[in-house]
């Protein structure tokens, strides 16, 4: 797929080389892709095409010393490039002319264009088109028809989907080229006691293909055992308990707690009070942490939208923080270099710094060891999902599950939902024990502010911290 993007590769060097007779800097990014999904539960079954990522596009950059500028259009040919260079134009005129008097444009350095050429694709078994839709399907109803054997299940839904991008880069001394498949799944399974109803939602997601179904199906009496467990669940009494997170919860608390407040952009803003705390320690010396793709999940890619080359960006080594996260034009304005985090939510948006692969980093400590080193506390479970306040470290996160634990043991009691608050640096210097496994998923999207939302994934080990709840 996509092998129309070869055809006019020849002309969009064509285009970087005209920009660049105007400008100092001259880049383009081509992108085009491809997306699915299946869903099956009581309503029926549904197949459609297309998502939130966006279809093939184009968008050109250009710095002049002075100020960056941008223009995206979703057609292209050779015979386009006088006209994309004369619109581009026209609109930068435009824009500056907008400025109040006497106020000049923000300054911004010309970013380094080292040579770099690459071209590769991700690895999959089983490509979502190759399966079909009806054996899709079939194996879908499959894992809900299993589900609904367990007594007290009202019903299963379950849902999977893929999605098939390549992006290829070109400025006057880049040629990249990538090609990326990710496939998520989730089921959530209904159950009732009496006039009570419970839900439980478990996701699925791998940097690959059809393949994921072998996961999804293997976990169904999981869901539907849990789901029951939820209608005996308590309401949770307010105050800070020891707690022991499981993975899910874990990366809950790196995505929110410290993700959104190290993107660097914040910092050009002065939105975030991470920019005063470089260097020092903001976490338990047990904290490491990590964003970009030296692991392989659904938000795993080999350059980001501006062209920087992905990697391994730590933004907490043992309890003090590094750096934070930046795209390329945040960059340029900090005097740092890029981490390769400007992410697009489509060729129509402009790049944001994003987190891509975000973790932390596994210790030494069995999650039999965390528990047994509780007095009274909670095992939490199923996050649902979160928000932070950058400006000033506050955290409150949804968590669907709490197993009371006494003594050093589980109790076999559960409190449900469950309220997670606290400021980010007590809870983040409160851990105390880090297992050994990391685990990452990536069944959602991240939103920035309440828009412009992108694939991630977040994760880590089982985590025992001081935690507030409610």
């Amino acid at each position: 797929m996509f092998e129309h993007l070869d055809e006019i590769r020849p002309a969009l060097k064509k285009l970087v080389a005209a920009l660049r007779q105007d400008y100092a800097y001259a880049s383009v990014l081509a992108s085009d892709g491809d997306e699915r999904s299946w869903s099956i539960s009581r309503a029926g079954s549904a197949i459609s095409a297309g998502g939130r990522d966006g279809d093939c596009g184009f968008v050109v950059r250009v710095f002049d010393g002075t100020g960056c500028g941008e223009y995206s259009f979703n057609r292209f040919s050779e015979a386009m490039i006088p006209e994309i260079c004369r619109k581009l134009k026209e609109n930068l005129t435009a824009a500056a002319e907008t400025l109040p008097d006497g106020v000049a444009p923000l300054p911004t350095p010309i970013p380094a264009d080292e040579p770099a050429c690459l071209k590769k694709e991700s690895e999959y078994r089983i490509h979502p088109r190759e399966l079909g839709d009806e054996e899709i399907l079939k194996r879908l109803n499959a894992v809900r028809e299993k589900g609904l054997e367990t007594a007290g299940i009202l019903d299963v839904a379950v849902r999977m989907n893929y999605r098939s991008y390549r992006k290829i880069f070109i400025s006057e001394h880049r040629d990249l080229d990538q090609s990326i498949l990710w496939t998520t799944a989730s089921m959530v399974a209904f159950g009732r006691r009496g006039e009570e109803v419970k839900d439980y939602y478990r996701s699925f997601s791998t940097l690959g293909g059809a393949e994921l179904l072998e996961r999804l199906e293997s976990g169904v009496d999981d869901v539907t055992h849990v789901v029951l467990e939820l209608l005996k669940s308590e309401p949770m009494v307010p105050g800070e308990y020891d707690c022991i997170c499981d993975p899910e919860t874990t990366g809950m608390i790196v995505h929110e707690a410290f993700g959104h407040g190290v993107e660097m952009d914040m910092f050009v803003k002065d939105r975030a009070l991470a920019r005063s705390c470089v260097g020092e320690y903001v976490a338990s010396p047990l904290v490491t942490m990590h964003d970009g793709s030296a692991v392989d999940e659904v938000a795993t890619f080999l350059f980001d939208d501006e062209g920087t080359l992905s990697g391994d960006t730590v933004i907490i080594d043992r309890g003090i923080l590094k750096r934070g996260m930046c795209d390329a034009l945040s960059a340029a304005r900090l005097g740092v270099k890029p981490t390769g985090n400007g992410r697009r939510e489509s060729f129509e948006r402009k790049a944001y710094t994003r987190m891509t692969n975000t973790y932390f980093e596994g210790g030494t400590d069995t999650p039999e060891e965390m528990i047994a080193s509780v007095k009274y506390g909670f095992l939490l479970e199923n996050p649902s999902s979160g928000m932070e306040d950058p400006k000033n470290w506050g955290i409150q996160c949804m968590v669907n599950i709490a197993r009371e634990i006494k003594d050093g043991k589980l109790t076999g009691r559960i409190f449900s939902p469950i309220v997670l608050t606290g400021y980010v640096p007590d809870l983040l210097k409160s851990v105390s024990m880090m297992g050994p496994d990391i685990q990452l998923g990536g069944g959602g999207y991240c939103g920035k502010g309440y828009k412009e939302w992108v694939k991630v994934s977040d994760g880590g080990p089982y985590m025992k911290a001081r935690i507030r709840l409610g």
